[in-house]
Protein backbone atom coordinates (compact mmCIF):
# COMPACT_ATOMS: atom_id res chain seq x y z
CA UNK A 1 0.00 0.00 0.00
CA UNK A 2 1.42 3.31 -1.35
CA UNK A 3 2.02 6.22 1.19
CA UNK A 4 -0.75 8.03 -0.83
CA UNK A 5 -3.22 5.39 -0.70
CA UNK A 6 -2.29 5.17 3.16
CA UNK A 7 -2.75 8.63 4.30
CA UNK A 8 -6.26 9.16 2.22
CA UNK A 9 -7.54 5.81 3.41
CA UNK A 10 -6.94 7.23 6.75
CA UNK A 11 -8.22 10.69 5.72
CA UNK A 12 -11.72 9.09 4.19
CA UNK A 13 -12.51 7.23 7.64
CA UNK A 14 -12.84 10.17 9.73
CA UNK A 15 -16.02 11.46 7.77
CA UNK A 16 -17.90 8.55 8.96
CA UNK A 17 -16.43 8.70 12.52
CA UNK A 18 -16.53 12.84 12.25
CA UNK A 19 -20.68 12.27 11.27
CA UNK A 20 -21.62 10.37 14.53
CA UNK A 21 -19.32 12.52 16.62
CA UNK A 22 -21.43 15.34 15.81
CA UNK A 23 -24.96 13.10 16.24
CA UNK A 24 -24.01 11.70 19.44
CA UNK A 25 -22.77 14.99 20.70
CA UNK A 26 -25.98 16.72 19.95
CA UNK A 27 -28.38 13.89 21.06
CA UNK A 28 -26.38 14.38 24.62
CA UNK A 29 -27.82 17.64 24.67
CA UNK A 30 -31.25 17.35 23.21
CA UNK A 31 -31.94 13.81 25.22
CA UNK A 32 -30.30 14.95 28.32
CA UNK A 33 -33.02 15.32 31.53
CA UNK A 34 -34.41 18.83 31.86
CA UNK A 35 -35.66 21.68 29.53
CA UNK A 36 -33.35 24.31 28.07
CA UNK A 37 -36.05 26.74 28.73
CA UNK A 38 -36.92 26.32 32.24
CA UNK A 39 -32.81 26.49 32.77
CA UNK A 40 -32.74 29.68 31.37
CA UNK A 41 -35.97 31.80 32.69
CA UNK A 42 -35.88 30.04 35.50
CA UNK A 43 -32.50 28.86 36.78
CA UNK A 44 -33.22 28.81 40.53
CA UNK A 45 -36.60 27.30 40.84
CA UNK A 46 -38.11 30.39 42.35
CA UNK A 47 -39.24 32.32 39.51
CA UNK A 48 -42.62 32.51 37.72
CA UNK A 49 -42.27 31.75 33.68
CA UNK A 50 -45.22 33.03 31.74
CA UNK A 51 -45.96 30.73 28.60
CA UNK A 52 -45.24 33.93 26.45
CA UNK A 53 -41.98 33.99 27.54
CA UNK A 54 -41.25 30.32 27.04
CA UNK A 55 -42.75 30.09 23.97
CA UNK A 56 -40.41 33.48 22.91
CA UNK A 57 -37.59 31.55 24.33
CA UNK A 58 -37.91 27.85 22.66
CA UNK A 59 -38.60 29.66 19.07
CA UNK A 60 -35.00 31.30 19.48
CA UNK A 61 -33.92 28.33 20.59
CA UNK A 62 -34.87 26.39 17.28
CA UNK A 63 -36.66 23.79 19.68
CA UNK A 64 -40.11 23.81 17.99
CA UNK A 65 -38.50 22.52 14.47
CA UNK A 66 -37.99 19.16 14.38
CA UNK A 67 -34.99 17.32 15.68
CA UNK A 68 -33.17 16.30 12.44
CA UNK A 69 -34.02 19.93 11.99
CA UNK A 70 -32.33 21.50 15.37
CA UNK A 71 -29.41 18.83 14.25
CA UNK A 72 -28.62 20.50 10.57
CA UNK A 73 -28.58 23.79 12.07
CA UNK A 74 -27.04 23.05 14.77
CA UNK A 75 -24.29 21.20 12.77
CA UNK A 76 -24.31 24.12 10.35
CA UNK A 77 -22.84 26.22 13.06
CA UNK A 78 -20.77 23.89 14.87
CA UNK A 79 -18.60 23.65 11.33
CA UNK A 80 -17.94 27.16 12.00
CA UNK A 81 -17.08 27.01 15.33
CA UNK A 82 -19.87 28.61 16.56
CA UNK A 83 -21.69 26.66 19.98
CA UNK A 84 -24.14 29.64 21.01
CA UNK A 85 -24.13 31.02 24.16
CA UNK A 86 -24.48 29.78 28.23
CA UNK A 87 -27.39 29.41 29.56
CA UNK A 88 -25.98 31.05 32.73
CA UNK A 89 -22.92 33.38 31.76
CA UNK A 90 -24.58 33.94 28.51
CA UNK A 91 -21.13 34.24 27.44
CA UNK A 92 -19.96 32.93 24.26
CA UNK A 93 -18.98 29.23 24.59
CA UNK A 94 -16.42 29.28 21.70
CA UNK A 95 -14.42 31.89 23.48
CA UNK A 96 -14.41 30.53 26.59
CA UNK A 97 -13.19 27.63 25.33
CA UNK A 98 -10.24 29.35 23.52
CA UNK A 99 -9.74 31.03 26.75
CA UNK A 100 -9.73 27.98 28.62
CA UNK A 101 -7.80 25.78 25.82
CA UNK A 102 -3.91 27.42 26.73
CA UNK A 103 -4.40 26.09 30.12
CA UNK A 104 -5.18 22.62 29.31
CA UNK A 105 -3.04 22.26 26.40
CA UNK A 106 0.00 23.16 29.32
CA UNK A 107 -0.86 21.40 31.82
CA UNK A 108 -1.30 17.91 28.70
CA UNK A 109 2.36 18.96 27.83
CA UNK A 110 3.77 19.14 30.84
CA UNK A 111 1.82 15.74 32.12
CA UNK A 112 3.21 14.46 28.44
CA UNK A 113 6.94 15.40 29.24
CA UNK A 114 6.57 13.26 32.41
CA UNK A 115 5.46 10.72 31.38
CA UNK A 116 7.96 10.32 28.11
CA UNK A 117 11.09 10.57 30.76
CA UNK A 118 9.74 8.43 33.36
CA UNK A 119 7.72 6.02 31.60
CA UNK A 120 10.00 5.22 29.05
CA UNK A 121 12.91 5.86 31.05
CA UNK A 122 11.67 3.28 33.55
CA UNK A 123 10.22 0.90 31.33
CA UNK A 124 14.44 1.08 29.22
CA UNK A 125 15.76 0.44 32.38
CA UNK A 126 13.51 -2.14 33.47
CA UNK A 127 14.32 -4.13 30.12
CA UNK A 128 17.65 -3.71 30.54
CA UNK A 129 18.23 -4.56 33.79
CA UNK A 130 15.48 -7.62 33.05
CA UNK A 131 15.39 -9.86 36.85
CA UNK A 132 17.66 -7.57 38.44
CA UNK A 133 16.93 -5.98 41.76
CA UNK A 134 16.51 -2.75 39.57
CA UNK A 135 13.59 -4.27 37.17
CA UNK A 136 12.06 -5.86 40.26
CA UNK A 137 11.88 -2.36 42.52
CA UNK A 138 10.51 -0.71 39.28
CA UNK A 139 8.27 -2.84 38.83
CA UNK A 140 7.19 -2.59 42.59
CA UNK A 141 7.24 1.25 41.96
CA UNK A 142 5.04 1.50 38.86
CA UNK A 143 2.64 -1.11 40.43
CA UNK A 144 1.98 1.37 43.06
CA UNK A 145 1.51 4.40 40.93
CA UNK A 146 -0.95 1.85 39.09
CA UNK A 147 -3.05 1.41 42.05
CA UNK A 148 -3.14 4.85 44.06
CA UNK A 149 -6.32 7.02 42.21
CA UNK A 150 -5.29 10.55 40.92
CA UNK A 151 -7.34 12.48 43.53
CA UNK A 152 -5.55 10.67 46.47
CA UNK A 153 -2.30 11.48 44.87
CA UNK A 154 -3.36 15.04 44.97
CA UNK A 155 -5.02 15.49 48.55
CA UNK A 156 -0.96 13.71 49.71
CA UNK A 157 0.39 16.63 48.04
CA UNK A 158 -1.33 18.88 48.69
CA UNK A 159 -0.87 18.12 52.40
CA UNK A 160 2.67 18.01 52.06
CA UNK A 161 4.24 20.39 49.52
CA UNK A 162 1.27 23.25 50.85
CA UNK A 163 0.12 22.91 53.89
CA UNK A 164 3.71 21.07 55.64
CA UNK A 165 5.97 22.31 53.87
CA UNK A 166 4.85 25.29 51.89
CA UNK A 167 6.98 25.12 48.45
CA UNK A 168 3.98 24.87 45.76
CA UNK A 169 0.79 27.18 45.89
CA UNK A 170 -2.59 25.33 46.49
CA UNK A 171 -4.30 26.14 43.47
CA UNK A 172 -4.35 28.61 40.43
CA UNK A 173 -1.99 29.57 37.62
CA UNK A 174 0.73 32.28 39.09
CA UNK A 175 3.33 30.60 38.07
CA UNK A 176 5.40 27.45 36.45
CA UNK A 177 5.54 25.91 40.00
CA UNK A 178 1.55 25.52 39.83
CA UNK A 179 1.47 23.42 37.37
CA UNK A 180 3.81 20.47 39.15
CA UNK A 181 1.05 18.89 41.37
CA UNK A 182 -1.51 18.91 38.83
CA UNK A 183 0.99 17.52 35.86
CA UNK A 184 2.03 14.91 38.46
CA UNK A 185 -1.35 13.95 39.06
CA UNK A 186 -3.01 13.55 35.63
CA UNK A 187 0.40 11.19 34.56
CA UNK A 188 0.90 9.17 37.69
CA UNK A 189 -1.02 6.16 36.42
CA UNK A 190 -0.06 6.85 33.18
CA UNK A 191 3.36 6.40 33.94
CA UNK A 192 3.32 2.80 35.57
CA UNK A 193 1.31 2.02 32.35
CA UNK A 194 3.85 3.05 30.23
CA UNK A 195 6.81 1.64 31.61
CA UNK A 196 5.22 -1.81 31.90
CA UNK A 197 4.24 -1.63 28.13
CA UNK A 198 7.69 0.15 27.26
CA UNK A 199 9.01 -2.83 29.00
CA UNK A 200 6.99 -5.55 27.47
CA UNK A 201 7.52 -4.13 23.67
CA UNK A 202 11.00 -3.88 24.24
CA UNK A 203 11.57 -7.33 25.92
CA UNK A 204 9.97 -8.46 22.65
CA UNK A 205 12.37 -6.69 20.43
CA UNK A 206 15.33 -7.97 22.03
CA UNK A 207 13.85 -11.85 21.58
CA UNK A 208 14.15 -11.42 17.64
CA UNK A 209 16.61 -12.60 15.40
CA UNK A 210 18.05 -9.27 14.18
CA UNK A 211 19.31 -8.32 17.62
CA UNK A 212 20.66 -12.19 18.19
CA UNK A 213 22.59 -10.86 14.57
CA UNK A 214 23.66 -7.68 16.65
CA UNK A 215 24.67 -9.22 19.56
CA UNK A 216 26.71 -11.40 17.53
CA UNK A 217 28.91 -9.06 16.08
CA UNK A 218 29.56 -7.73 19.44
CA UNK A 219 28.30 -4.99 20.00
CA UNK A 220 27.28 -3.97 23.22
CA UNK A 221 24.21 -4.83 24.74
CA UNK A 222 22.94 -1.54 26.34
CA UNK A 223 23.48 0.20 22.87
CA UNK A 224 21.27 -2.56 20.40
CA UNK A 225 18.91 -2.31 23.01
CA UNK A 226 18.90 1.48 22.75
CA UNK A 227 19.64 1.57 19.20
CA UNK A 228 17.86 -1.09 17.57
CA UNK A 229 15.36 -2.69 20.10
CA UNK A 230 13.87 0.76 21.23
CA UNK A 231 12.94 1.62 17.64
CA UNK A 232 11.23 -0.93 16.89
CA UNK A 233 9.26 -1.00 19.58
CA UNK A 234 7.91 2.66 19.46
CA UNK A 235 4.94 1.33 17.67
CA UNK A 236 2.53 0.11 20.57
CA UNK A 237 3.90 3.03 22.97
CA UNK A 238 3.35 5.62 20.15
CA UNK A 239 -0.26 4.49 20.31
CA UNK A 240 -0.27 5.11 24.36
CA UNK A 241 1.31 7.86 24.45
CA UNK A 242 -1.43 9.22 21.77
CA UNK A 243 -4.39 8.15 23.45
CA UNK A 244 -2.91 9.66 26.78
CA UNK A 245 -2.31 13.18 25.05
CA UNK A 246 -5.81 13.32 23.85
CA UNK A 247 -6.92 12.53 27.00
CA UNK A 248 -5.07 15.00 29.11
CA UNK A 249 -6.10 17.63 26.12
CA UNK A 250 -10.21 16.80 25.87
CA UNK A 251 -9.79 17.76 29.54
CA UNK A 252 -8.04 16.85 33.15
CA UNK A 253 -11.41 17.17 35.13
CA UNK A 254 -9.62 15.69 38.31
CA UNK A 255 -6.93 17.72 37.94
CA UNK A 256 -8.07 20.70 37.13
CA UNK A 257 -11.10 20.70 39.57
CA UNK A 258 -9.02 20.06 42.75
CA UNK A 259 -6.28 22.64 41.27
CA UNK A 260 -8.85 25.20 40.46
CA UNK A 261 -7.00 25.17 37.04
CA UNK A 262 -9.30 26.91 34.44
CA UNK A 263 -9.15 24.73 32.03
CA UNK A 264 -11.47 22.82 29.33
CA UNK A 265 -12.24 20.41 32.36
CA UNK A 266 -13.07 22.19 34.86
CA UNK A 267 -15.91 24.31 32.35
CA UNK A 268 -17.06 21.03 31.44
CA UNK A 269 -17.92 19.56 34.84
CA UNK A 270 -19.27 23.09 35.47
CA UNK A 271 -21.60 23.21 32.51
CA UNK A 272 -23.04 19.04 33.52
CA UNK A 273 -23.54 20.04 37.11
CA UNK A 274 -26.01 23.71 35.63
CA UNK A 275 -27.24 21.68 32.44
CA UNK A 276 -25.76 23.78 30.66
CA UNK A 277 -26.22 21.67 27.17
CA UNK A 278 -24.62 24.07 25.18
CA UNK A 279 -21.69 23.72 26.45
CA UNK A 280 -22.01 20.37 27.20
CA UNK A 281 -22.49 20.18 23.51
CA UNK A 282 -19.65 21.72 22.60
CA UNK A 283 -17.16 19.96 24.79
CA UNK A 284 -18.14 16.89 23.72
CA UNK A 285 -17.83 17.31 19.82
CA UNK A 286 -14.12 18.80 20.95
CA UNK A 287 -12.57 16.26 23.02
CA UNK A 288 -14.07 13.81 20.18
CA UNK A 289 -12.17 15.77 17.16
CA UNK A 290 -9.20 16.11 19.61
CA UNK A 291 -8.98 12.07 20.07
CA UNK A 292 -9.58 11.92 16.10
CA UNK A 293 -7.05 14.40 15.51
CA UNK A 294 -4.41 12.68 17.73
CA UNK A 295 -5.16 9.32 16.01
CA UNK A 296 -4.56 10.78 12.62
CA UNK A 297 -1.59 12.03 13.97
CA UNK A 298 -0.38 8.57 15.21
CA UNK A 299 -1.52 7.28 11.92
CA UNK A 300 1.27 9.59 10.05
CA UNK A 301 3.87 9.22 12.44
CA UNK A 302 3.95 5.54 11.78
CA UNK A 303 4.82 6.81 8.73
CA UNK A 304 8.21 7.65 10.38
CA UNK A 305 8.99 5.04 13.04
CA UNK A 306 7.53 2.20 10.76
CA UNK A 307 9.95 1.59 7.17
CA UNK A 308 7.10 -1.42 6.45
CA UNK A 309 4.87 1.58 5.44
CA UNK A 310 7.49 3.69 3.66
CA UNK A 311 8.06 0.54 2.10
CA UNK A 312 4.65 0.89 1.30
CA UNK A 313 3.85 -2.60 2.84
CA UNK A 314 0.37 -3.69 4.65
CA UNK A 315 0.98 -3.34 8.13
CA UNK A 316 -2.28 -4.41 10.66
Amino acid sequence: MGIIKYIGKRLLTLIPVLLGISIIAFLLGTSAPGDPVEAILNPDGTQIVSPEEYEIVKERLGLNDPVPVQYLKWLKNALTGEFGQSFFTNKDIREQMAYRLPYTIRLALFGMALTIVFGVGFGMLMAIFKDTWIDHALRAVTTLMLSVPGFWIAIIMILIFVEQLKWLPTSGLGSWKSYIMPGITVCVSTIGVCARLTRTSVLDELGRQYVTVASAKGLNARLVTIRHALPNALIPITTFLGNYFAGVLGGSTIAEVIFNIPGIGNYAISAVQSRDYYVVQAYVLFTALVYVVVTLAIDLLYLVINPKIRAGEQVE
